[in-house]
């Protein structure tokens, strides 16, 4: 029995515990984001977006409005 139920318990607990590191790590790179133009430009470049700086300032605004809420 012990031997079911050890790796069930160990790949549920290795999820939720990746899960949560995963959401601290996104969170503190979109809090990077907000205040790193060059940074923000990257990873629009990487989903095929090319963004002047008008847009790039647009969705700085955009990123911090939604954080104060």
């Amino acid at each position: 029995m012990w031997s079911y139920l050890i790796p069930i318990l160990t790949l549920i607990v290795g999820l939720v515990g990746g899960f949560f590191i995963g959401v601290f790590y996104l969170k503190r790179q979109l809090e990077s984001m907000q205040n790193n133009p060059e940074m923000l430009a990257k990873m629009a470049k990487q989903m095929g977006y090319n963004m002047n700086k008008q847009q790039l300032n647009k969705a700085q605004q955009m990123m911090k409005n939604q954080k104060r809420k």
